[in-house]
């Protein structure tokens, strides 16, 4: 029997391990879903004497993408999110995260711009305001300024069809009624 304890542990253990590779990562529940956006006053990256905050979005559905130039899967998902502007005429927000301003400045340029503003938020307080475990993150938040949708990781064309265009077409005819 002393000798079956570890062996008993050593199954528990395996059990554990193969339940937590059959869940996907990338659907961590927010509790920020349902919840008003929360607020920061950061500086913009083009213009640090300027402030960001997302009050100023209040009355449109928009996007918070939470990136950084030092991201691989942010650059995988960055032509994804220049071909949802130019599409969809969609209004993102960028969060550049824990970066350096001339290396994100830099990344804009040569990769395109997305975003109608980005604020830096260099200690990532912000981020962790917003529940954020890793860029990159993107949020959908409705005309109240509620936050309807968390993706985490790089939005894909597939996330962008099935799930965020619809979500968003579904708000803004709420706008409309």
């Amino acid at each position: 029997m002393k000798n079956s304890l570890p062996l008993v542990m050593f199954i528990l253990l395996v059990i554990l391990l193969a339940v937590g590779l059959e869940l996907d990562p990338r659907e961590v529940p927010s509790p920020y879903i349902g919840k008003p956006a929360p607020s920061f006053d950061l500086p913009s990256l083009a213009d640090s004497s300027v402030t960001i905050n997302p009050e100023e979005m209040k009355g449109k559905v928009w996007l918070l993408n939470v990136w950084a130039s030092w991201c691989g899967a942010c650059r995988a998902e960055h032509q994804v999110l220049n071909r949802l502007v130019k599409n969809h005429k969609i209004d993102i927000v960028g969060l550049n995260y824990k970066d350096r301003d001339s290396k994100a400045k830099q990344w804009l340029e040569d990769l395109g711009d997305p975003y109608v503003s980005v604020a830096v938020d260099r200690q990532g307080l912000s981020g962790i305001d917003w529940g954020v475990y890793g860029v990159p993150e993107t949020f959908i938040i409705d005309q109240q300024g509620i936050i309807q949708y968390k993706n985490i990781g790089p939005v894909t064309q597939y996330d962008i069809e099935n799930t965020i265009i619809p979500l968003i077409s579904s708000l803004q005819q709420e706008i409309s009624r």
